[in-house]
């Protein structure tokens, strides 16, 4: 299981929707399975259909994760034109093992999907995300 607070939810959504047409992306950082911090973070790709994280606005992300004692325990991203789960694209990227990869679909702006899942391996397996403050 995966825990977002209802806030952070809104924040991915409302960033997600900001910077359609192309995707959306960021870090969440907590501790155990508890998401107590979400990065925003630049699309360098600046595609409808791909992402790909600033190398140096990663790292700097990374070093303040760390001296805040917090793990980085997911990425998120949005798919503007296709169903919330993991692309081909995504599974190939997927460097992370015991990350959570949070994907928001705004395939209908009006009801945005968010799902999570692990990718190991290439093997995708969805995960509860329990959403908190509902």
């Amino acid at each position: 299981m995966f825990i977002l607070k209802k806030e952070f939810l809104e924040e991915i959504i409302a960033q997600s929707k900001k910077e359609s047409p192309n995707e959306a992306c960021g870090i969440l950082a907590g501790r155990g399975n508890k998401v107590q911090k979400v990065y925003k973070m630049t699309n360098t790709d600046r595609s409808p259909s791909a992402y790909f994280m600033d190398a140096k606005e990663q790292f700097k992300v990374t070093k303040e994760i760390r001296s805040l004692g917090l793990e980085m325990l997911g990425i998120y991203h949005s798919h503007v034109a296709s169903p919330a789960r993991p692309s081909t694209h995504d599974i190939e990227l997927a460097l992370y093992p015991e990350a959570a990869y949070v994907i928001v679909s705004l395939q209908d702006q009006n009801n945005p999907v968010v799902r999570s899942f692990k990718i190991k391996e290439g093997k995708v397996t969805e995960e509860q995300l329990k959403i908190e403050g509902e």
